[in-house]
Formats: C-alpha cells, sequence, structure tokens
C-alpha cells in the first residue's frame, strides 16, 4: 500500500489504490465508505501512520490485525508475532490515534494464559483505541479446534471499551440466531463472523438463510439494484456484508479478479463442489464463463457493455482535452499496419535517416500509458517540432510507429509504404546485406586458408615425430 497512488476510476465510480506495476491493491467505492474497515498488517508505527493517512477518507476505520498465525505475517513481525511485544502494539496504536481522525481497532488472539491476555488488553485499551477484536483462540490453534469464550467474556469484563467476540463460525454460528448466543456467551458488544459469512452472507437476515443459489447469483451481480435478499432489514443488505468481509467492491459490476469471485463461491458451494454445478464453477477461467454456470450469461453481456461504453466516452473524453492541451504538437489520426509496408522496414527508419541525411539531432519518442484502458499513445520530436497521432495504440511499439507517420507526412516525406515504387531503404539493406556476405565469405576463405596451414604444419611434424632418431 506505501508504493500505491490513490485513482479515481470514474468507468466504475470507484476510488483505487493502484501500485506502480498498474495493479489495483484495493479498491472501494462511495456506498461502502461509512462500513468498510481497511485492516492492515504491519510491524512499523510510521508505516502504518503512512498507509492509514493515504486511505482514511474513504474508509470508516483503521484497523492493525494482530492475530494472524500465517508465517507470511508472522516471518515480518507482523500479525501474531506483535503479541509477544507489547512496547511494538503500543507504539503502533498510539502512533495510529494520535495520527488519525477515523477510529482506530486492533484485533487479537488470545495468550498462553489468561492473566498475560488480560495484561495486554489493558495496555491496548490504554492507547486509545475505539474497540478491541478478540479471536478466542491461542495463535497455534486453528478452527478445528474450540474457541475459548470464558477467555473473551473475561476480557470483556476486565475493560470499558467495546470487545467484539470473533472465532464461533466452526462451534456455534450456523444461523442468525447462533450469532446472539455467541454474544452471549461471550459478554461481547458485538460479533464478528468470518468463515460463516463466507460460506452464506444470509447469515445476518433475521428470517433465516436464503437458498444458496439465490445468494450466489446476487453476490456475482453486486450491482446498484435493490438487494432481493434482506430487503433492507434493519439497514443491512447483502451487498454491505460482502463488501465488509472482503474489503473490496465484487465480481462483474466492479471488476473483480474471477479468481477472487471463484475462490468465494467456491467457499459458498463446499459439500455442492462434487455437483455439476460444482465442476462447472471448478473449470471456469474467466468471470463470463462463471456466470454462465449460474445461467447469467446475459446480465454479464449486458453489464461489460455498459463498462465497455462508459471506457470508449472516456476514452474520447480524454482525447478531446488532449486536442486542447496539446496546442504544440502537430496532430494527425492515423496507425501503423505492419501489412502496409516491406519486411524490415518501418516509419522511424525513414525518419531516423533522414534526420543523419539532413544533420538533425535522432528523433526523441515520448510514449505514456493510458490507466483507463491501458492504452499507448507517443510524441516524437524532430527539430524541436512534436509531432503525434491522435489514436491510441496497444502497444508501445506501434504508437511510435504512428508518430513517425504525422511527422513524415507533415513534411511530406516518403514513409516506406510499398505503393511508394522505389524504395531506397529497401536498396540500402540490400548492398549492407551483399557487403555482409562478402566479408562473410572472405572470412570463410581466410579460415579454410588457415585450416589448411594448420594441417599441413601438424603432417611435418607428424612425419617427423616417426622418424627414428639413431642413439
Amino acid at each position: 500500500m506505501l508504493q500505491c497512488k490513490r485513482v479515481i476510476n470514474e468507468v466504475l465510480e470507484t476510488v483505487d489504490f493502484v501500485a506502480p506495476n498498474e495493479r489495483v491493491v484495493f479498491r472501494t467505492c462511495e456506498r461502502e465508505r461509512d462500513c468498510v474497515v481497511f485492516q492492515m498488517g504491519s510491524a512499523d508505527a510510521e508505516r502504518a501512520l503512512a498507509v492509514a493517512k493515504l486511505v482514511e477518507n474513504d474508509v470508516a476505520g483503521i484497523d492493525i490485525n494482530m492475530g494472524c498465525p500465517k508465517e507470511y505475517s508472522t516471518k515480518a513481525g507482523m500479525g501474531a508475532a506483535l503479541l509477544s511485544d507489547p512496547d511494538k502494539i503500543e507504539c503502533i496504536l498510539s502512533t495510529l490515534v494520535k495520527g488519525i481522525c477515523k477510529p482506530v481497532t486492533c484485533k487479537i488472539r488470545i495468550l498462553s494464559s489468561l492473566e498475560d491476555t488480560i495484561r495486554l488488553v489493558k495496555r491496548i485499551e490504554k492507547t486509545g483505541v475505539a474497540a478491541i477484536a478478540v479471536h478466542g483462540r491461542k495463535k497455534e490453534e486453528r478452527p478445528q479446534h474450540p474457541v475459548h469464550c470464558e477467555v473473551i467474556k473475561a476480557i470483556s469484563e476486565a475493560v470499558t471499551i467495546p470487545v467484539i467476540a470473533n472465532g464461533g463460525s466452526h462451534d456455534f454460528i450456523k444461523e442468525y440466531t447462533d450469532i446472539e448466543a455467541f454474544q452471549q456467551a461471550t459478554g461481547a458488544s458485538s460479533v464478528m463472523i468470518a468463515r460463516a459469512a463466507m460460506w452464506n452472507p444470509s447469515i445476518f437476515r433475521r428470517e433465516g438463510l436464503c437458498p444458496l443459489k439465490e445468494v450466489m447469483q446476487a453476490y456475482i451481480k453486486y450491482s446498484t439494484w435493490p438487494c432481493s435478499l434482506c430487503r433492507g432489514e434493519a439497514g443491512f443488505c447483502l451487498r454491505n456484508v460482502l463488501g465488509c468481509w472482503l474489503g473490496v467492491s465484487l465480481a462483474v459490476r466492479y471488476d473483480n479478479h474471477y479468481t477472487n469471485t471463484k475462490y468465494c463461491l467456491c467457499q459458498m458451494l463446499r459439500e455442492q463442489l462434487e455437483s455439476t454445478e460444482g465442476k462447472k464453477l471448478h473449470a471456469a477461467q474467466s468471470t463470463q464463463e462463471i456466470c454462465e454456470v449460474f445461467e447469467m450469461g446475459h446480465f454479464y453481456e449486458e453489464t461489460t457493455a455498459i463498462l465497455e461504453a462508459k471506457k470508449v466516452l472516456k476514452a474520447k473524453t480524454q482525447d478531446d482535452d488532449d486536442q486542447m492541451e496539446d496546442t504544440d504538437v502537430i496532430k494527425m489520426s492515423v496507425r501503423f499496419d505492419k501489412r502496409d509496408y516491406p519486411p524490415q522496414i518501418t516509419p522511424k527508419m525513414y525518419l531516423l535517416e533522414w534526420c543523419r541525411k539532413e544533420k538533425h539531432p535522432q528523433p526523441v519518442y515520448e510514449t505514456v500509458q493510458r490507466s483507463l484502458d491501458k492504452l499507448f499513445c507517443s510524441v516524437v520530436t524532430v527539430a524541436e517540432q512534436k509531432y503525434r497521432s491522435t489514436l491510441w495504440d496497444k502497444s508501445k511499439k506501434l504508437a511510435e510507429q504512428a508518430a513517425a507517420i504525422v511527422c513524415l507526412r507533415t513534411l511530406g516525406l516518403p514513409e516506406g509504404k510499398l505503393n511508394e515504387g522505389e524504395n531506397h531503404l529497401i536498396n540500402k539493406r540490400k548492398r549492407e546485406n551483399q557487403e555482409l556476405l562478402n566479408n562473410k565469405e572472405h572470412e570463410d576463405d581466410l579460415l579454410v586458408e588457415a585450416a589448411h596451414k594448420r594441417a599441413h604444419v601438424t603432417e611435418r611434424t607428424s612425419d617427423f615425430s616417426s622418424t627414428e632418431v639413431p642413439r
């Protein structure tokens, strides 16, 4: 996240945090802003603060993960590794509380003894955090181990800040009423659910679970239409559940990567993965194929068509802006098509040849990639004048060739096309190739001659060696 830039995605209507390699690390939207808590792993207070400042205006709060037992987290001193370093915990949380305006929370696992756990949570409370989430297992325990409700309850009684109980999916929570039972057993102010919500997000529906197929279709859509599953009861919506759980916008509407969508759907199917539908889902290699598994191919086509239309409109707007801004650049609507040129001959070669002949500095190409659709545009500078094509290309090389064409046509120079008659660059290439061939043949002759000489010397040496020398 420290490497990311905050980018407004006008096509998807999202806020994207984009890494230098163009990968979207975190994506959120206006609807989620007041309910998504951004959880990060960190072992450094200042770095954590830098990330928190980057995202704080787009989320409801910041949480530090101090309970993840996975090696990728602990080997960097994050997650559950922090539990053995209370000083670092205090430093990170205090820095965040003082440095941002949004609520700060943390999530921990319980320690080996109740006394150590209580001592740690009281120290955490003094940092000023708004709440503490407690996974009721030790760092070496896994979901198949029982959750320690009595420890969570002791923590709830020991501190004055809200305690969020976590870890009940396996033992307790199968439907909505179980959430209330887990809360009562732990004495917590609220309950955090991960796996049970992943298996069926309608676990939050008071009236009971919805049919899984309906849930999965709603998950895939995640669109702007009213949710028919929960009907907005208690202000809670399936879309919010999913958005909170993943921390990103999902599926077709928000261009979620198909592997993420597929993973979540497989978790929902679980025991049904060996069914015909489950096998098709497991074999799917794109969002479109996932939609077709659930008889939503038409929805996919409609949605992608809308998004593509938005991209085209946005691209046209950008091009119009370019037209106004680049007043010093000569522009034409041209594209490079390799089929119009002889093999190994390009407009860039012709432009370079002309610059050398006229004793101009060689052409300088400046190429940019548009984040919206990943297309390229290049500006070439020749004799202090800039040239570019108004059409964007799918590769850097094609964009540079198009810029060279604009320059050549503006100057009234040949560009090497097949219909331009005799091609002097081809003739030059032929001469250069012939010279190389002649040089190669000459080198081969010299090598043969040298080989003959070595063979002759070897023969004479052999004859001398076989001659008997009198004692």
